[in-house]
């Protein structure tokens, strides 16, 4: 970790890095902004998966006094992870034969039926206790009319996958045992709530001739403004939808491992060790003696024993770590390895073919409808997950290695 500190920042930032050099330009301009805030508390974080963001940087933590800023949170709220062991031996997946190919292309082409992913969601409206105890309280959102049909469109994508770098995986531990996990988040919900707060807070910001300008896009809201309220409101929501929808998917990959165990190995699978954590969010927390609101976008909250999960790239590794509470990161960690090519510099880095044969060769299972578009999350996109781990050494431990065996894209 390194400090950047010069004459006309007013607070410094950390950065969980070698050296400036390995930051991208846009980066660092964009945390020069942060460090520029006024309502900053202590400084800016840069954690070592950082890059280039929509206002402020992915793999960025701020600390901010009595403010909260929409695009500071991202527009998926609540994206996080979803992490389940076995006692799945994968060379058994692997040796065992169906009608659909090994156990693990089976599990993999039933995930896909099950679960729906990209653009699609589900065809009837399903349960949800979240979007349920919303509409019993829907006095505390009818004061958003526009954002209110959200809720019962919502009905519709919960235990849905999503696109872009969203994912399930069946993945091999150390011991070899299977593991399953799931990147995922509050689909369109999020979306739209950080977007109509974010115009919300720009408006209120020009009527105040705030100090921090429009073309950073970081506007904020006082927290103790009715917008600021609202947007607080809403994004719990979100976080509670996103939580609950990864809790789904689960649900729906624990049934498939287990009919498919239990069909061709004739035994129950013990699934342990559930861990379901957020990486895009705001909350209100205590740090260096101030209560404030730490955003965590793109990074994880590694309290002091805590249990996260930071996944990498598909066809690489991915890790479940015990938090280490280091007080310099505001207790967060990296929340991926992060992206070293844009999605449209991926595809125009990589081809498909050679994507498919990267995969093939380590032996994983691809579960996607549309392929031409595989390189924007091939593993060549994205930065070395072990060298990512290793700059964190101060923030967490590792407890769990995993490798991927089979995922599902949208």
């Amino acid at each position: 970790m390194f400090v950047i500190y010069h004459e006309g920042m007013k607070k410094p930032i950390r950065v969980w890095l070698e050296n400036q050099e390995q930051i991208e330009e846009s980066c660092l301009e964009q945390a020069y902004h942060l460090a520029d805030l006024p309502f900053l508390h202590k400084w800016v974080c840069l954690m070592p998966d950082t890059h280039t963001g929509k206002g402020m940087p992915i793999g960025g933590v701020i600390a901010t006094k009595d403010v909260i800023i929409p695009n500071a949170v991202g527009v998926d709220i609540g994206c996080g992870m979803n992490f389940v062991s076995t006692d799945i031996p994968v060379s058994e997946l692997r040796s065992v034969t169906t009608g659909n190919g090994t156990l693990v292309q089976a599990m993999i082409s039933d995930i896909m039926r099950n679960v729906p992913a990209g653009y699609h969601s589900h065809k009837t409206r399903q349960s949800s206790e979240v979007l349920d105890r919303a509409q019993d309280k829907d006095e505390l959102y009818r004061t958003n009319e526009e954002l209110y049909p959200l809720i019962e469109d919502a009905y519709y994508q919960v235990g849905t996958l999503g696109g872009g770098n969203h994912f399930i995986e069946l993945q091999e531990d150390q011991k070899g045992f299977l593991g399953l996990m799931i990147h995922s988040g509050s689909r369109h919900f999020g979306k739209r709530i950080c977007d109509e707060y974010h115009q919300k807070a720009r408006a209120l910001n020009q009527m105040w001739y705030s100090q921090v300008k429009d073309e950073y896009r970081l506007a904020f809201l006082p927290v103790d403004s009715r917008e600021g309220q609202e947007y607080i409101t809403w994004m719990k929501l979100a976080m509670e939808y996103a939580f609950e929808n990864r809790e789904r998917m689960m649900e729906r990959v624990k049934e498939v491992v287990q009919d498919k165990i239990g069909k061709f190995m004739n035994r129950t699978v013990e699934f342990s060790r559930e861990i379901n954590c957020h990486h895009n969010y705001a909350a209100w927390e205590r740090h260096y003696d101030a209560d404030v609101w730490v955003h965590r976008k793109g990074a994880t909250r590694v309290r002091e024993g805590e249990l996260a999960v930071i996944p990498g790239a598909m066809g690489s590794y991915s890790y479940v770590v015990r938090g280490k509470g280091n007080p310099e990161s505001f207790c967060s960690s990296s929340h991926g390895a992060g992206r070293a090519y844009s999605r449209k510099g991926a595809m125009e880095a990589f081809t498909c073919e050679q994507v498919i044969c990267d995969l093939k060769e380590q032996g994983v299972v691809l579960g996607k409808n549309k392929k031409s578009d595989v390189a924007e999350e091939c593993r060549f996109a994205y930065k070395d997950i072990r060298t990512v781990m290793q700059n964190q050494q101060d923030l967490v431990e590792v407890v769990t290695e995993l490798k991927t065996v089979g995922v599902v894209k949208g």
